[in-house]
């Protein structure tokens, strides 16, 4: 069984639908998600947040499937995970995650793992943009 079904970085609009749909398994008890949308402030943002451009490295979709089958692990858990690039809106998916396992244990856990380690390893960068034209680059996953 292919434990990552989908692993993408996506100019297009991400679906969550298509997520589910990905790790959709009559083996799986239990299903997870989780949407990133980008919000309208930032405690680093002096004034409000209109939009967010992503760029990625070429290899990040690569970085992107190692790091959900590493959250996977020895788990039965299977992924489906996107990250946007491009220009977002507030209130845009900028990552989607869905995630099925036998138990919920295992989905809750797979799910956490790969949002948090999407923001300290994938090679995406964001550069934010406030009401006032302010721009400000954000590191690595933001």
């Amino acid at each position: 069984m292919m434990s990552v079904r989908l692993a993408a970085i996506s100019s297009k609009p991400l679906s969550l639908d298509a997520h589910l749909a990905a790790v959709d398994d009559p083996a799986m008890g239990a299903v997870t998600t989780f949407v990133g949308r980008v919000r309208d402030h930032d405690p680093d943002a002096a004034g409000a947040v209109v939009a967010l451009e992503y760029s990625a490295h070429p290899d990040a979709e690569a970085a992107l499937r190692a790091i959900a089958e590493q959250a996977v692990g020895e788990t039965d858990a299977v992924v489906a995970v996107s990250h946007r690039v491009g220009r977002l809106g507030v209130g845009d998916a900028a990552v989607v995650i869905a995630v099925a396992a036998p138990h919920r244990a295992a989905a809750f856990e797979v799910c956490r793992t790969v949002i948090e380690t999407i923001k300290t390893g994938l090679p995406v960068w964001k550069r934010q943009l406030e009401q006032d034209g302010t721009a400000t680059w954000l590191g690595l996953g933001g």
